[in-house]
């Protein structure tokens, strides 16, 4: 459909709901993603031939513009690793609900969420809840890098759980911003935020 020319822009390609298969697709829709590699760590699983080591790294692909992607893999070297996850995570790609969801804020701003938002992974809960324009990130490292990587700039973040789980932590997080996307935005509020951009 891209070859053909029937999509042109990532939006479309994700209302089709069909799923993305190569991640050239994702580099031609939207030059310019950045990647952050969130963690990296060694796992070894027992076999009759003795230890089998691997990598297992995560990585999260943002255009810091309202597109996020998120994935994890292992590979026998870490630079393996790195490019399966960054392949990954393009076909992962999920639009981000932003808006200004603060009764603080101005209506049509596209620095925060437009909502509150809840994820889980694991026994890790993230909450984000949308903040005032000038507040900033109130957030641990990990959940400031996916924030930052979809294009929010504004929020605070409760997380509960074991946080210190990498993994897990970033996978709520990303999760959080998934579930907020797939709720339906209301008629009148998507008005305002298009005659705000105009």
């Amino acid at each position: 459909m891209v070859q053909n020319g029937d999509v042109t822009s990532m939006d479309q390609a994700l209302e089709t709901g069909l799923p993305l298969k190569e991640p050239q697709l994702v580099d031609q829709l939207l030059p310019g993603l950045d990647d952050e590699v969130l963690d990296i760590n060694m796992v070894q699983r027992m076999t009759d031939s003795g230890r089998r080591v691997k990598f297992r790294c995560v990585v999260a692909v943002g255009n810091r513009d309202g597109y996020l992607g998120y994935a994890e893999a292992r590979d026998d070297q870490v630079g393996g690793a790195i490019q399966k996850a960054i392949e990954v995570a393009k076909l992962n790609i999920i639009k981000v609900d932003r808006g200004s969801g603060s009764w603080e804020d101005r209506a049509g701003g596209l620095n925060s969420l437009s909502r509150k938002a809840e994820g889980k992974a694991g026994s890790v809960t993230v909450r984000i809840i949308p903040a005032p324009q000038g507040l900033g990130l109130a957030a641990a490292e990990t959940v400031r890098n996916i924030l930052e990587l979809a294009g929010i700039q504004d929020a605070w973040t409760k997380s509960d759980g074991n946080t210190r789980t990498t993994v897990n932590l970033a996978k709520a997080t990303y999760n959080a911003l998934k579930n907020a996307s797939q709720s339906r935005t209301p008629q009148r509020a998507r008005e305002v935020r298009q005659e705000v951009r105009e």
